[in-house]
């Protein structure tokens, strides 16, 4: 009798057990990770029961004339009307915002001499006013 020594080879690898291996650790992974995060525990902030305080601001505006003329708020001043009605302000409000808005045609002098005067009036929150280009 002939003993067959011919060995086929396999065309396939049955991938079946690797599956049941992935899904079984897949699903041991799912229980262990929801069992480990349900004891977590947070100190979250407290509401206060006081009403918030609503305050309410006015932005003091100077706008800067192309002939060199100044507005405070719409209303025209000269240069020392306007160091004295932002000394009064700046008493009543120590932390006023004022914003300087100048005209494109206006001399660049006139914009450096309300800034030095903000600064002089120790006026903290100075802002100037832009416009985008192409606009």
């Amino acid at each position: 009798m002939k003993v067959q020594d011919e060995t086929k080879p396999y065309d396939t690898i049955n991938v079946t057990p690797m599956l049941d291996l992935a899904y079984v650790l897949l699903v041991i992974f799912i229980v262990m990770t929801t069992a480990s995060v349900q004891g977590l525990k947070v100190d979250l902030p407290k509401p206060s029961n006081k009403p918030a305080k609503a305050e309410h601001k006015e932005t003091r505006i100077v706008q800067i004339l192309a002939d060199g003329g100044l507005l405070l708020n719409g209303a025209a001043l000269s240069l020392d009307a306007l160091e004295t009605q932002l000394t009064q302000i700046h008493g009543r409000e120590p932390d006023m915002t004022l914003v300087i808005k100048g005209d494109p045609q206006a001399q660049y002098e006139m914009v450096v001499q309300i800034i030095d005067l903000a600064a002089r009036l120790s006026i903290t929150n100075v802002g100037l006013v832009t416009a985008r280009i192409g606009t």
